[in-house]
């Protein structure tokens, strides 16, 4: 199923023999080693020799190590120098801070800086409620880590997390116009971690909190929410909730049923399964199964945190046990974001008719697609190399945009939901398809609609 992308992309500088059949025989190796080429260029060329960077996709860095050896036994080429195009990307970071004022001269310097910036200081002094308007508040966000739960790395740190953080932040700015900076917390400490927010929460507009694990995530959204005056949002939960909930109201579009129809499995019951089950209920579904490492999570089963306590509590109306193939008998849809290869096309086979399937582990989700779309009538993944990918980047930027241009100081149910909503009614109906349910992450139109409708909420709310 995988194939290589440019995640894992290299360049490979070198020498080849001036021959006709060199450009053939370097192109069919990387073909026979599983590479795909992307670029060929001849960089110098000489009587004796030509020097060449072949730059290609592999699927993971064992395998661009593979196409390189592959190169390296032809007669003739030597390889002078392998790099790894995604390193180069985070040579020195990917974001940067910059003036938004001139500073040329001494009147520049004493309106931005001193004498001028004192009289600045006291009026939010004198009503702090003016560093919203005054300040880098009015469009910052924190991106909050500790590096306990990165993407599909586990707990590998804060300094670790850090790449991670930083392309959060520049997609903020790409999409939103939203000036986010990484914070990346040296302590897994509930007590700690909230603490250190309350102290930087000054100079932020919304808190972001990003790749914490669960059931820590809960309680540390929770008491921030309570203690501060400012949004608070922990995208792995919400951002995920907002575009599953979207792109499931477009899917049951497609297959034409209704969700009050509707059984729902949800496969993981993590800080994402567990967001995105409270956000399903607010559309009134058939029922909501969820499904852990355990099996179907059901009352009279032992040993349930206080989180499943109220997973259970609120879903599996019958009470029903058993594993995941259990309950995906006569469901109508699944949602995933658990672990890889789960269940195959024999499980989808037992599902209602028009089945949707949303399997979003990464990289590899929980059924193969092709599998999935044997008995599914809309399948959807976490992947860009699939149609209908469910991706984060199409709610926090403008979830975040909206929130800041409305002044917000928290953050509810009802303004998750519009934004759902406003992602979903992107995708209008003469595009709308089994193949395309969500828009592309690219789409321009997408984060100003999201900011609209979180924006409109806000203020409804407010």
């Amino acid at each position: 199923m995988p194939v290589p992308g440019p995640g894992y992309s290299i360049t490979v500088r070198l020498e080849a023999p001036p021959s006709a059949s060199a450009a053939g025989d370097l192109t069919s190796a990387v073909g026979r080693a599983g590479g795909v080429i992307t670029a060929f260029d001849v960089v110098e060329s000489h009587t004796d020799q030509v020097i060449i960077d072949l730059t290609c996709n592999a699927l993971s860095a064992n395998h661009a190590k593979d196409i390189t050896d592959t190169l390296e036994l032809l007669p003739g080429i030597v390889v002078r120098k392998v790099s790894d195009r995604t390193f180069l990307v985070h040579l020195g970071g990917k974001i940067e801070v910059s003036s938004k004022v001139p500073l040329r001269n001494r009147d520049d310097l004493s309106r931005a800086y001193t004498p001028g910036v004192a009289r600045v200081c006291m009026a939010i002094a004198e009503n702090p409620d003016d560093a919203r308007r005054l300040t880098i508040k009015r469009n910052t966000v924190a991106v909050v880590t500790d590096g306990s739960a990165v993407l599909g790395l586990g707990n590998i740190g804060p300094a670790a997390a850090l790449p991670v953080m930083e392309g959060k932040a520049a997609l903020f700015k790409k999409f939103a116009g939203v000036d986010a900076w990484p914070v990346c917390l040296d302590t897994q400490d509930t007590e700690e971690i909230i603490r250190a927010v309350e102290l930087i929460a000054p100079v932020y507009g919304g808190i972001n909190l990003e790749d914490i694990a669960a059931p820590r995530c809960f309680e540390i959204e929770a008491r921030l929410r309570e203690k501060l005056d400012i949004p608070v949002f922990h995208d792995d939960q919400h951002g995920t909730a907002i575009v599953v909930v979207g792109a499931l109201r477009n899917a049951l579009r497609v297959v034409g049923k209704k969700i009050s129809d509707c059984k729902v499995v949800v496969c993981g019951v993590g800080a994402a399964g567990s967001a995105i089950i409270r956000l399903l209920l607010k559309q009134a579904p058939g029922d909501v199964v969820a499904v852990d490492v355990d099996g179907i999570v059901h009352r009279d089963r032992p040993g349930l945190d206080d989180n499943l306590k109220s997973v259970a509590a609120s879903t599996n109306k019958e009470n029903v046990s058993g594993g995941l193939h259990d309950a995906l008998v006569g469901a109508d849809v699944f949602i995933g974001v658990s672990a890889p290869n789960l269940f195959g096309a024999e499980q989808v086979a037992t599902m209602n008719s028009d089945a949707i399937v949303f399997a979003l582990a990464n990289p590899d989700p929980e059924i193969d697609p092709m599998e999935a779309q044997k008995h599914a009538a809309v399948v959807a993944t976490g992947r860009s190399d699939f149609p209908n990918q469910i991706n984060n980047v199409l709610a926090f930027p403008g979830v975040f945009r909206g929130l800041l241009d409305a002044h917000a100081r928290t953050i509810t149910d009802s303004m998750l939901i519009a934004a759902a909503m406003a992602i979903a009614d992107v995708v209008d109906g003469e595009r709308l398809n089994a193949s395309f349910i969500v828009p592309s992450v690219f789409d321009s139109t997408v984060a100003p609609a999201v900011a609209e409708a979180v924006r409109k909420a806000a203020t409804e709310s407010a």
